[in-house]
């Protein structure tokens, strides 16, 4: 049997996958048991059991001063605003790709303004929509937009552009218009590309939301660990790093699933 032309079935799949998280855990906790028996005030590397102490604070007792469950408010914030963020994200890409993609005038035209946006770091934009949206929740979620919206509305744009010519000539043959075109033959091809962008611009969302939050929020998973970091309080960043993975993790597997029940067709070559 050669490895490349392999395919393992869907539980031996779903063990492999889990196998390696499962040694990644058990170096870690045989790491900090080392660490621990050398120093037993350690912070570097707490213990699982010292980690479940801290975070049940956060999760099932409320802060004195406030009165909320801070590990809930803390995602419910960052979830709202990784949500705006990408929905006006996604929003903007799905009409503007399509224009941009359709009419090649229009991609003449502001195909280079797209492309000089996409190329500047977004974090080097943070202190200018921190001075003109304020320290608010729009200086946050313009991050992430700016962020990851200019790469979004490339890569549907450059899907429709390189759709076959046939299909756009056939259209306008049977009587479209470029509306026409741009409705009924690059819509459909392009929700799926679409899906797939926003999947690979969950990670770069999370970096912008987390950076935002450490500079300027006062609840949020970004904000908790850089606020604690300052006490060297790993019992909790690990949990909450941990707990941004898996969040990042269902948000992929659910835009997965959705792709292949709305567009199946768009995935009939995969396994």
């Amino acid at each position: 049997m050669r490895w490349v032309t392999a395919q393992p079935q869907r539980s031996r799949g779903l063990m492999l996958g889990v196998l390696p998280l499962l040694v990644l855990a058990l170096a870690y906790i045989i790491a900090a048991a080392a660490r621990h028996a050398e120093n037993p005030a350690d912070k570097i590397l707490p213990l699982p059991g010292a980690m479940a102490a801290a975070m049940a604070g956060l999760v099932f007792e409320p802060d004195p001063l406030s009165g909320q469950y801070l590990f809930w408010a803390d995602t419910l914030a960052s979830l709202w605003r990784l949500g705006a963020g990408l929905g006006i994200a996604t929003l903007s890409a799905l009409v503007v790709g399509l224009v941009l993609g359709t009419l090649p005038p229009v991609r003449s035209t502001l195909g280079p303004l797209v492309t000089a946006i996409a190329v500047v770091p977004p974090i080097a934009l943070l202190p200018i929509l921190f001075i003109v949206f304020g320290l608010g929740e729009t200086a946050k979620v313009a991050l992430i937009v700016v962020g990851v919206a200019p790469f979004m509305i490339r890569d549907v744009a450059g899907h429709i552009g390189a759709l076959p010519r046939e299909q756009v000539i056939k259209a306008l043959t049977l009587g479209a218009n470029s509306w026409g075109v741009m409705l009924r033959v690059a819509l459909p091809q392009a929700m799926p590309r679409l899906i797939e962008a926003l999947r690979l611009s969950l990670g770069p969302a999370w970096v912008f939301l987390i950076s935002a939050e450490a500079i300027a929020a006062d609840v949020g998973l970004g904000y908790r660990i850089f606020l604690v970091r300052r006490y060297l309080a790993m019992d909790v960043i690990l949990p909450y790093v941990v707990w941004i993975a898996l969040l990042a993790v269902v948000m992929d597997f659910a835009l997965t699933q959705a792709s292949r029940r709305l567009f199946g067709w768009a995935h009939a070559g995969a396994h």
